[in-house]
């Protein structure tokens, strides 16, 4: 039973842990071992608990309210572990629902049936406790963080077995090799929490406390978040507390009134996706987001939430047209509650683990996304850079003949790079929709496709911000993502894939082996523009600095090698040549600098010294400055 305190701060809006008492759970009552099972339903005439346990019979148990609090239990002695059931509620007019799935079950039928899952926490030997204490004790910012975001039922399959997902332990098993091969640093899961529909790629969740049974058990989940830290990879959720299905046994009118969403459809009814928007001025549909998200971090372990769609819980009118959204109590188009609702549990998550990771998906100028909450931020850590996003791959899809009329788009981005903490993200949405998969996107034949793309990662992976790359873009997937299929992982016996996996592979070990990098990505000293305007020759040059390190970066974005060409630079001494797109061994031209160059008493580009070096065709090329000896 949930103790005064448990309720009062569920009906408050306050409770950071309300899945520890509602939903099902093991107990013994007066000696008996059985389930006792909760449920919020305020507006209920009558609650039952129906399932394998009873005949799925409504008259068998019926639950009692606790107190006024809305809640209603009961205790089944004849359930037991992985028992099916549901909620049959009786409305406040005496109508009867159709049978709704557990708000807080911790596990589901495989769709497309939807019944809930009695299933009890059973003893996981954890064995990451130096990981999370590393995690929670250092600053991230100031850590290269390398993100490889998958889809888990599509990063590979298994033909063999009827073409069937990968399960948590084979993905244990597979996907961590790869990872820790490629040098990724952290693995983000898109949608795990139990949802309905595979084409909704785990965006309309059902399950905020259930992991999906299409991939395994909730320990076999555990199992792979633990070999994961074993292998110092973190782990990243995809969250999604903008909105929820509109299927009969969720949570939509869930005991025949607009509970957990808002009333008036223009605020409660998302039409972009036919989804419901949750009612963040509801101080316990507040509680239940709140505790959701602090389930999976404190349950398995999860190193960070990607949170989804937030523009579109901040703005009123989102997607939606004049006459078509209810103004705040100001008059304005921001929801209030919506804001107070992520400031909480950003706060909520930071303060009880330090070292994880917010990230908003925020696609507006919003201010202060990752501003802490007592500077007027909405507390989150990072935010994904859309606008980079969107200037650098528009650039780049261009022909090069005209990209010295659109320079700027290349540049823009770092006028407001340290306005927020950044994630640069190529992630799945840019290759789906027939938006073609980033090879496709670039330009000219397959030979230049391969070299722009291999210069843009160059160019990605040496700018100011965290990074993030969705599977299948390190080796060049050529046709749209399918979440119904794999991978074209057979793209890997044909020489420009490899190529191309090996730089991503390279530029994931130098980008976390070079301080210059990652050290002062949040701070405008780690960032300087040699050449910003140098569109005539669609030439790009940056200095990176750390601490104790310097890096030289230029981008030629031309199929032209520029042949002596001076770059300025800070100091005098020898610049190591530590990458170069256009090398032969990722399917390059074979055109470069030796090894690297030496620098000239010889003031360019505002820099005291210079350096005269090759600038391949549609390549980056990195020097490390190695000191004057």
């Amino acid at each position: 039973m949930p103790g005064e305190k448990d309720l009062h701060y569920f009906n408050e809006g306050t409770a950071e842990h309300a899945w520890r008492w509602l939903g099902a759970h093991a107990c013994k009552r007066d000696g008996k071992a059985g389930v006792r099972f909760a449920v919020w339903a305020p507006n209920a005439r009558r609650v039952s608990v129906v399932g394998d346990f009873n005949g799925w019979d409504g008259n068998r148990h019926v639950m009692r309210p606790v107190s006024s609090s809305g809640v209603w239990e009961a205790f089944v002695p004849e359930a037991h572990n992985h028992d099916l059931y549901k909620y049959e509620i009786t409305d406040a007019g005496g109508r009867l629902l159709p049978l709704k799935a557990d708000p807080y079950g911790r596990s589901m039928q495989h769709p497309p049936d939807n019944a809930s899952r009695v299933m009890f926490e059973e003893d996981f030997r954890w064995t990451d406790r130096q990981w999370i204490e590393t995690r929670d004790s250092g600053d991230l910012l100031r850590r290269p963080v390398s993100i490889y975001e998958l889809h888990a039922g599509s990063w590979r399959r298994k033909p063999e077995h009827d073409n069937r997902f990968l399960s948590y332990l084979e993905l244990a098993e597979e996907l961590i090799p790869y990872v820790l091969d490629m040098g990724f640093t952290h693995i983000e899961l898109m949608p795990i929490s139990e949802f309905p529909f595979d084409g909704s790629w785990g965006y309309q969740p059902i399950g905020m406390f259930a992991p999906s049974i299409r991939f395994g058990t909730p320990n076999e989940l555990k199992y792979f978040i633990n070999e994961c830290h074993r292998h110092n990879i973190g782990v990243l959720l995809d969250w999604v507390p903008g909105h929820f299905p509109t299927d009969s046994h969720g949570l939509g009118r869930f005991d025949g009134s607009f509970l957990y969403e808002h009333e008036d459809v223009r605020r409660g009814f998302h039409v972009e996706w036919n989804t419901l928007i949750y009612n963040y001025g509801r101080n316990e549909v507040v509680s239940y987001l709140l505790s959701s998200a602090n389930f999976w971090i404190e349950e398995f372990h999860i190193d960070g939430l990607r949170v989804d769609a937030v523009a579109s819980m901040l703005y009123l009118d989102y997607s939606r047209e004049e006459g078509e959204w209810l103004p705040n109590e100001h008059g304005g188009r921001e929801n209030l509650e919506a804001i107070e609702l992520l400031r909480k549990i950003n706060s909520s998550v930071y303060r009880n683990h330090p070292g994880i990771m917010m990230i908003a998906e925020e696609s507006t100028a919003w201010p202060g996304v990752s501003n802490p909450v007592d500077q007027g931020g909405l507390g989150f850590g990072y935010k994904w850079n859309m606008g980079w996003m969107n200037d650098t791959l528009q650039y780049m899809r261009r022909d090069p003949i005209h990209r010295k009329y659109h320079h700027h788009e290349m540049t823009f981005g770092i006028l407001y790079a340290w306005t927020e903490k950044f994630v640069l993200a190529l992630s799945h949405d840019e290759v789906v929709h027939g938006k073609a998969s980033l090879l496709e996107k670039m330009p000219g034949d397959d030979w230049r496709k391969f070299a722009n793309l291999r210069a843009y990662y160059g160019f990605m992976w040496t700018q100011p911000g965290k990074k993030l790359l969705f599977m299948g873009g390190e080796f060049g997937q050529r046709r749209e993502w399918d979440h119904d299929t794999s991978l074209d992982w057979h793209l890997l016996e044909h020489a420009s894939h490899r190529g191309l996996l090996q730089l991503v592979r390279d530029l994931n070990f130098l980008y976390r082996h070079t301080p210059a990098l990652y050290e002062r990505d949040v701070s405008p000293e780690g960032f300087q523009w040699v050449q910003a305007d140098s569109s005539q020759l669609s030439v790009f040059a940056w200095l990176r600095r750390g601490e104790h390190d310097i890096l030289l970066a230029a981008s030629n974005m031309t199929p032209e090698c520029h042949l002596y060409y001076r770059i300025g630079v800070p100091e005098p001494g020898r610049y190591r040549e530590c990458l170069n797109t256009d090398a032969e061994v990722y399917g390059g031209s074979g055109q470069g600098n030796g090894g690297g160059v030496w620098s000239q008493a010889i003031p360019w580009d505002g820099q005291p010294h210079s350096v005269v070096v090759t600038l391949p065709p549609l390549a980056t090329v990195l020097f490390l400055h190695a000191g004057s000896r």
